[in-house]
């Protein structure tokens, strides 16, 4: 059995060039800032409902919105879990967030949770005002120490055997 060779002349290169993957390099870092534009709706509110809703309700539907989140995604129920939603009018809810990052997570399910309230307290005409909360970032660090010292405000008597047996609590 004798094998025969053969070539083969081809006109075009076998690799694919100039196809682009839509990502370029040089095109990412000389690109320049693009100018956002602002869009604002305008909602004619005079013809919607406007019936009164109490913090109650805001709270009420705030919690069975997050167990569904437990459920359905629970990236977005860690970061928005710890959101506080407070009325403060007759027809504003002010949302007080942590971080920017969790606000961009709550902003996901923001239309899907107010349009819900909305409708369930027939109120079209509520305002959401977002403000930063600083206070609730505050993580306290809870050491040997601090837990032997508040155990100390309650019972006097273990500064005395503290400074008599002088535990390392480092």
């Amino acid at each position: 059995m004798a094998i025969q060779e053969t070539a083969v002349k081809t006109t075009k290169p076998l690799s694919r060039q100039g196809i682009s993957s839509g990502f370029s390099i040089n095109s990412f870092l000389n690109k320049e800032e693009k100018e956002e534009k602002e869009e604002t709706v305008v909602v004619r509110t005079e013809n919607l409902p406007q019936n009164h809703f109490t913090e109650t309700d805001l709270q009420m539907e705030w919690n069975l919105m997050l167990k569904q989140l437990q459920t359905r995604n629970s990236f977005i129920f860690n970061a928005v879990k710890t959101f506080k939603l407070i009325k403060t009018g007759e027809n504003a809810v002010k949302v007080l967030y942590p971080s920017d990052s969790a606000k961009a997570e709550f902003d996901k399910i923001a239309g899907e949770f107010f349009n819900h309230f909305k409708t369930k307290v027939h109120n079209h005409t509520i305002e959401i005002d977002y403000q930063r909360d600083f206070d609730s970032l505050k993580i306290e660090v809870v050491t040997k120490k601090k837990i032997f010292e508040k155990f100390i405000e309650k019972n006097p008597l273990l500064k005395d055997l503290d400074d008599l047996m002088k535990f390392d609590l480092t």
